[in-house]
């Protein structure tokens, strides 16, 4: 079997409603997703997405994204879409770095070695692990009565997880914010206060030592190196995340102890393949992890939730599903989908689920 072509899409989705991180500091209406599809000569194809959260979260965006594919997908006609290892190591040769460019690439590989295979991703990484996955609420930037009554309305859908987005305040602000949440959390409710690199790591020691939560707080600071010196200096469990770009950065925070959890999403990292390596890794030393995706349709939900569902129950906290904050849905009710606050995946070969292609429109690039 070889692949015989790759066809790319570009497609604008907007936001329900204005998204705010990072304390409000970074604001997003609408994301810029490339979705592709490889074709084999067997008749086999395998869909992919990558969707940076803006241009300013990460560094990632769209056009540079279908720049990168550009050099990348024509270097992939004609080779083998199983040998997926070669084919990574392959891209990272002919452009190093730019990890986020590769991911569709490596997600369309993963879909269709699981329908040659006749088997769902989650079983090829490991089997799937329980009935769904706990699904992760994220609440925008607010005052703290606007983000209360946020976390009351998804728990009202059955969501028993939370991420609260906090920062970019005056410190009393910050320690009210987090103390009204805390008063309405319920005993079965985790709360992740997911600062997004807002704080110094002074202003960190000094809002999470004032506060009663002892539950977890996200990437306060900009660097792993102030992470972890707050991570000393606090008495709470520290997730980690968009610090963290590869496997070797997820090594350099376990050497230093820096947290006890991290986000793990396969857009960031380049694909299910070093996604994998890295929820491994985590496992190996005990790690709790969010594993989700950075943004994007039911296409990379679905990707990232099969890696979540074949994960410990022990070490996974929840995922969140972008496709909650999208007003468009390429495959509606396909895929990984929210049912009573758990997440479900399709038992069907490869992610199970395929895009409607006349919500797509016209392709932007054929690689043949």
């Amino acid at each position: 079997m070889k692949i015989s072509r790759i066809t790319v899409w570009q497609k604008d989705l907007p936001l329900r409603e204005p998204y705010r991180l990072s304390g409000g500091r970074l604001t997003f209406e609408a994301l810029d997703s490339t979705l592709l599809r490889i074709d084999t000569d067997e008749g086999l194809a395998g869909w992919g997405e990558g969707c940076p959260w803006g241009h300013s979260y990460l560094p990632a965006h769209g056009p540079g994204l279908r720049a990168a594919l550009a050099i990348l997908a024509p270097a992939l006609i004609g080779e083998d879409p199983s040998r997926i290892d070669a084919l990574n190591r392959a891209m990272d040769l002919i452009l190093p770095g730019h990890p986020y460019a590769k991911a569709p690439l490596d997600i369309a590989l993963w879909d269709i070695l699981g329908r040659k295979a006749g088997l769902p991703l989650s079983a090829l990484f490991g089997g799937a692990e329980g009935a769904g996955v706990p699904a992760n609420s994220s609440i925008s930037t607010g005052s703290a009565e606007e983000m209360t009554a946020r976390i009351a309305d998804y728990r009202a859908s059955g969501y028993r997880t939370h991420s609260a987005k906090v920062g970019g305040a005056a410190p009393e602000v910050e320690i009210a914010r987090i103390e009204a949440i805390e008063a309405a959390r319920r005993p079965d409710e985790l709360v992740t206060y997911d600062v997004n690199r807002a704080w110094t790591p002074g202003l960190a020691v000094e809002v999470m030592n004032a506060v009663s939560a002892k539950g977890w707080f996200e990437q306060p600071c900009e660097t792993l190196d102030q992470c972890a010196q707050v991570q000393r200096r606090t008495r709470q469990p520290l997730l980690l995340d968009e610090c963290l770009q590869s496997l070797p950065d997820h090594l350099e925070a376990w050497k230093r102890g820096a947290c006890e959890g991290v986000k793990v999403k396969p857009n960031r990292v380049g694909g299910l393949t070093r996604a994998r390596q890295v929820r491994d890794f985590g496992l190996a030393v005990g790690w709790r992890m969010h594993i989700e995706d950075v943004g994007g349709t039911v296409i990379a939900d679905t990707a990232a939730l099969h890696l979540a569902l074949s994960t410990p129950e022990e070490n996974r906290m929840g995922s969140w599903l972008c496709q909650a904050h999208l007003r468009d849905d390429p495959a509606p009710g396909a895929g990984a989908r929210l049912r009573d606050g758990r997440i479900t995946l399709p038992e069907a070969p490869g992610l199970g689920v395929t895009p409607d292609e006349s919500f797509l429109g016209d392709p932007v690039a054929v690689y043949a």
